[in-house]
C-alpha cells in the first residue's frame, strides 16, 4: 500500500490506477476529480442585528481570507424579505470558490488538520454527498481551521464547505472521497449485519 498524504501524489499514484481498475477505465482521463472547493459563510442574521455591519463584515472576512488563502467575494440579496429583515442588495453572505494548488493545500489541510480537531467527529456522513458527487459540511465553529487562534476571536460564526466533483455518479464519487482519505462513515446495511 503506498502511504501519500499530499493530495495531487495521491491522486495520481493511488486514485487513479484504482478507479481505472475498478470502474473499467480505457484511461486516466475519466477518473473523476475534485475541480473546486466552495466555502460559504452566511452573514445575513449578524449584519442585520448589527450597527457596524461594515466592520462586522471585514473582520469575518479577514478570518475567511485566512482560513482559505484568498480574499472572499461578498453575496448580495437578490430581493428583499421584510420577515427576515433583508432588503435587496444588503450583503448576506461571503464565498469563496478555490481551484488549483490553493485547492490542494485547502484539502490537504481539511482532512489532516481540521477534521482532527472537531469535537466528537466520527467521520463525514454519506448524505452528505449528493446525487452529483458533491460533498458538503458545515462546521457551527469556524476555530477549528489550524489558522484561527483558540479563544483570541470575538467573532463566533459557521461556515459550510463545499466539494465539487466532476463524477459521472454518486457511487464513483464516495468512492473518489474514499481513496483521497476523506473520513467517510461506514455504511452498514441489515445483509452485512447478518453475515
Amino acid at each position: 500500500m503506498i502511504k501519500v498524504n499530499n493530495y495531487r501524489e495521491r491522486y495520481q499514484k493511488v486514485v487513479i490506477p484504482k478507479m481505472k481498475e475498478e470502474f473499467h477505465y480505457k484511461n486516466s482521463w475519466q477518473a473523476p476529480k475534485i475541480e473546486k472547493v466552495v466555502v460559504n459563510v452566511g452573514i445575513g442574521r449578524l449584519v442585520t442585528s448589527t450597527k457596524n455591519s461594515d466592520d462586522l463584515i471585514e473582520k469575518i472576512s479577514h478570518e475567511l481570507a485566512l482560513i482559505t488563502g484568498q480574499k472572499p467575494a461578498i453575496r448580495q440579496a437578490k430581493k428583499s424579505i421584510s420577515s427576515f429583515k433583508i432588503r435587496e442588495g444588503l450583503p448576506i453572505g461571503l464565498m469563496v470558490t478555490l481551484r488549483g494548488k490553493r485547492m490542494e493545500d485547502f484539502i490537504d489541510k481539511f482532512i489532516h488538520l481540521t477534521l482532527p480537531q472537531v469535537r466528537d467527529f466520527w467521520g463525514i456522513p454519506l448524505k452528505n454527498i449528493d446525487q452529483n458527487g458533491n460533498l458538503n459540511y458545515g462546521f457551527k465553529d469556524y476555530s477549528v481551521f489550524p489558522e484561527i487562534a483558540k479563544g483570541q476571536s470575538a467573532l463566533n460564526f459557521g461556515l459550510e464547505v463545499t466539494f465539487v466533483t466532476n463524477a459521472k455518479s454518486r457511487d464513483e464519487a464516495i468512492r473518489l472521497y474514499q481513496l483521497l482519505n476523506f473520513p467517510l462513515q461506514i455504511q452498514t446495511t441489515n445483509k452485512s449485519l447478518n453475515k
